[in-house]
């Protein structure tokens, strides 16, 4: 008996270590051993439960008691035209414009941000998306450094259009990062 018990024991030790090794081996260590809870609020607004260890874990959508996703609302909280930031085919922010974000992001006041970039259609369809996600990229990144929690960047180009492309005047409305605040 005592031959049998000291080999499932051996078993059960062997089992363990194989168990922390294929921990260790996929985690690196990072987690420690414990999962972090936190809520992720996607593009769209809607909240999910999130396990995560910095290595792996999982998502769930975070619903109400009867099974409806528990979204918030997403609203354009900020339009920067993008003459007033940006010099001409640039997607640096001057310093002036990095101050006025740098306040905005500061005073708004949302859970978490989408910023999207768009352009006139003046150039070409790739050279514009190119642009206008710059362009969004620069801006969350001066959101980032005031605290603000990104929750998406997209450019959009000239596809989304303010006003018509026929004008000097609607093409400057076109040439914008608009801010979606998510409540």
């Amino acid at each position: 008996m005592r031959g049998c018990a000291a080999l499932a024991i051996a078993a059960a030790v062997a089992l363990h270590g194989a168990q922390a090794q294929a921990q260790t081996k996929s985690q690196q260590g990072r987690d420690k051993g414990q999962y972090i809870p936190t809520i992720w609020v996607d593009p769209d607004g809607c909240e999910h439960w999130v396990m995560d260890d910095g290595a792996e874990g999982y998502m769930t959508p975070h619903t109400t008691r009867q099974g409806i996703p528990v979204c918030r609302r997403g609203d354009v909280c900020g339009v920067m035209n993008t003459d007033q930031y940006f010099a001409t085919d640039s997607y640096r922010i001057h310093k002036p414009g990095q101050e006025a974000l740098r306040k905005f992001f500061q005073d708004a006041n949302a859970t978490a941000y989408i910023i999207t970039g768009h352009t006139d259609s003046r150039a070409s369809d790739a050279y514009n998306m190119r642009l206008s996600l710059n362009r969004a990229n620069s801006v969350a990144r001066v959101a980032k450094a005031a605290g603000a929690r990104i929750s998406d960047v997209r450019g959009y180009g000239e596809r989304l259009p303010a006003a018509p492309n026929n004008s000097v005047a609607g093409m400057a409305k076109n040439r914008r990062v608009e801010i979606i605040c998510i409540r």
